[in-house]
């Protein structure tokens, strides 16, 4: 375990729809979680501010987990209009230590630290000490990590990619039909313009043509509570496509430490995770299907697992302060 400053700290994980606040006030003990809407607010600093009067705290540290690349100093949501300089906001709120990190590297960062109970096992297998594990999640957009163990003592590295922009392989009728409707609109397809909530209902909406897409709670509702074969079809299109990009980034990375899915969908639908294609899909890679075949599949239940992996960060961040 990390050694940890001076509390209480603050973390905020921001997606493209919604910014969950916490104060950690002991190390990665959180007061309840505030969960606030992006569009409510002109920027993150005025979420924050809002956040923290709430709570009547003035923290020396924060850690910010974003939806997007964090390359520079100056941050621009990738799903929505806030952009801000992270030197600038610690500047303007007072903080000793202002850490911006992409959203799924803190969610990688968290993985050694979730409870059993916050872990849904989708297939079997046998997880391989001191070898990466990888991260992949449908969200507002697709969100992809790696986490590769440290040596002899030292902390486990969370990647920082956009393997979410990476190019998808329809297989299937259906998943082609989805693919050619991407391009036409985009041009490029990369794997987040199909496996995100905007990806389910341009799916919905290719198989639909020329009736309108529903949204993506629509689609889920109709496939998992109306039984709609129309939209049956379109989250079996997004379950198979996302066990062929899962198996994709497993393979690049040597992932034998287990895969594990997160992000703000697939939690929620573990029992239709279970009963799609997407394990059969997963395995579908030729002859590399037996070393998938060994590895274990889990997707995260824990509520607000970012928010540790953020606590995680922090903690290394103060600590090479000094």
């Amino acid at each position: 375990m990390p050694s940890y400053g001076l509390f209480p700290r603050l973390l905020a994980d921001v997606g493209g729809t919604n910014v969950r606040f916490a104060l950690e006030r002991e190390p990665m003990r959180l007061d309840p979680v505030v969960t606030l809407k992006v569009a409510d607010f002109p920027s993150l600093e005025a979420a924050a501010r809002h956040y923290l009067s709430s709570v009547g705290e003035a923290p020396r540290h924060a850690a910010i987990g974003l939806a997007n690349p964090v390359t520079r100093d100056m941050v621009k949501l990738t799903n929505h209009s806030w952009a801000f300089s992270v030197e600038g906001m610690r500047c303007a709120m007072g903080l000793d230590t202002l850490l911006a990190i992409n959203d799924f590297t803190a969610l990688a960062l968290a993985l050694p630290y979730l409870p059993a109970q916050g872990l849904a096992q989708i297939r079997p297998g046998q997880a391989q000490p001191s070898t990466p594990s990888v991260l992949i999640g449908p969200g507002t957009g697709l969100g992809v990590s790696g986490l590769i163990p440290g040596r002899a003592g030292a902390p486990a590295v969370a990647l920082a990619g956009e393997g979410g922009h990476i190019e998808v392989m329809p297989e299937t009728d259906d998943e082609w039909v989805a693919w050619h409707a991407a391009q036409r609109e985009f041009g490029h397809v990369s794997a987040e313009r199909l496996l995100s909530g905007a990806g389910l209902s341009l799916i919905h909406g290719a198989l639909a043509a020329p009736a309108a897409p529903l949204a993506p709670e629509a689609v889920t509702a109709g496939a998992l509570e109306r039984g709609d074969p129309l939209c049956q079809r379109s989250m079996r299109v997004f379950f198979g496509l996302l066990g062929s990009v899962a198996a994709d980034v497993t393979l690049v990375l040597g992932a034998r430490g287990g895969v594990y899915i997160g992000g703000g969908i697939v939690p929620r639908f573990v029992g239709a995770l279970r009963d799609s294609p997407f394990c059969e899909r997963f395995l579908a890679k030729g002859r590399m299907r037996a070393y998938l075949d060994a590895l274990p599949v889990f997707v995260v239940t824990a509520a607000h697992p970012a928010l540790l992996g953020l606590s995680v960060a922090l903690s290394q961040a103060v600590s090479e302060q000094g």
